[in-house]
């Protein structure tokens, strides 16, 4: 799993600009590495500097390290193997290194020979302030994916319950439930089969409507269903004037938001002129990784149309898949692709 770039760097700089120094001035006092060397020695002075390089390299260093392991491996899908990586490139790092530079120390300071002693206990000291510091980070990070799943949870409940609304305010519309109660009154008296059938796709509708209207994902399978219900009704009303072309060998496997083909369905027979002479032709096709939602476009003006459904859809493919919904309209075709999630 790789993590966003976002999460893959933070802010650290204040941190290393004490930090830094500090280990620089403190390890080398702390062991004895200075020797004799007081104030009036030029390499005195020189030593906090090279010390603090040596610092500068240990913290850089393990902080790439760090960095680079992160964009590959992450604690929940693999924490043992994280854990012994980390542990190892700490160590198998910053021992050397530690190592190279005291003993580079010890032969051009003049202090006297090569204390292997303080050799041994710089080594552990760094490599257990490594491990200290490196634990700084995860636990910094944790944090920071833990408020960014917190914020991409809430924007995702956000964005459902306001598809929830948008749904229930244009399928639960005075004008649709007028339009589709006369519609059957109609049938029934005129064509009892098509009343029956006009019927039974509406409570498909409303029922589809009552189960998923909560649900984060559906199978592609259920919302072509579903769709197929909607376009029952659409069709009864506009006769020959309106097609719906599925073209998708496999569904299987397949999740996508739930009732999103009908807002496509719906927009498509709302926003376009069309008659049994000239009709709207709707396809839906499976396309590397989208479904795409295609019609003839022969748009009709609308007074005070926000497309807010179409927008709210986006956002929603956006949290659940982490891609955007495409648009791609033409003087002769619009068409929606909509990214679905493989299981």
């Amino acid at each position: 799993m790789k993590h966003s770039s976002h999460l893959s760097r933070i802010d650290d700089r204040t941190i290393r600009w004490i930090g830094i120094p500090a280990f620089g001035i403190f390890i080398p006092n702390f062991t004895g590495l200075f020797g004799d060397l007081w104030l009036p020695d030029w390499m005195y002075w020189f030593g906090y500097i090279y010390f603090i390089f040596i610092s500068w390299s240990i913290w850089q260093g393990n902080r790439w390290l760090l960095f680079k392991q992160r964009e590959n491996m992450d604690w929940f899908s693999s924490p043992v193997r994280k854990l012994i990586i980390l542990v190892a490139a700490n160590v198998f790092y910053t021992a050397p290194v530690t190592v190279a530079l005291i003993v580079g120390w010890y032969w051009f300071s003049g202090v006297g020979p090569v204390d292997w002693d303080a050799v041994q206990l710089v080594s552990l000291a760094n490599v257990i302030c490594v491990i200290f510091v490196t634990h700084a980070y995860e636990t910094v990070f944790l944090i920071k994916e833990r408020q960014t799943d917190l914020l991409a949870f809430e924007q995702l409940e956000r964005a459902r319950v306001e598809a929830e609304l948008e749904i229930l305010k244009s399928q639960i519309d005075p004008h649709f439930m007028f339009n589709s109660l006369n519609t059957l009154a109609y049938l029934i008296e005129n064509d009892r089969d098509r009343a029956l059938q006009f019927n039974e796709s509406l409570s498909d509708v409303y029922r589809y409507i009552l189960m998923n209207k909560q649900k984060e994902l559906v199978s592609l399978e259920e919302e072509i269903a579903f769709a197929n219900s909607y376009f029952t009704l659409v069709r009864i009303r506009f006769g020959d004037g309106v097609h719906f072309d599925v073209d998708i060998a496999d569904e299987s496997n397949k999740l996508m938001a739930p009732i999103s083909l009908q807002l496509l369905l719906e927009n498509a027979v709302k926003h376009n002129e069309f008659s049994e002479k000239e009709p709207l032709v709707i396809r839906l096709r499976l396309n590397n990784g989208w479904v795409e939602v295609a019609n003839n476009l022969k748009a009709k003006y609308l007074k005070g149309t926000s497309r807010i459904g179409l927008r709210n859809l986006t956002e929603r493919y956006r949290l659940l898949t982490g891609k955007e919904v495409l648009v791609e309209a033409t003087d002769k075709e619009f068409k929606v692709k909509l990214p679905y999630l493989e299981v």
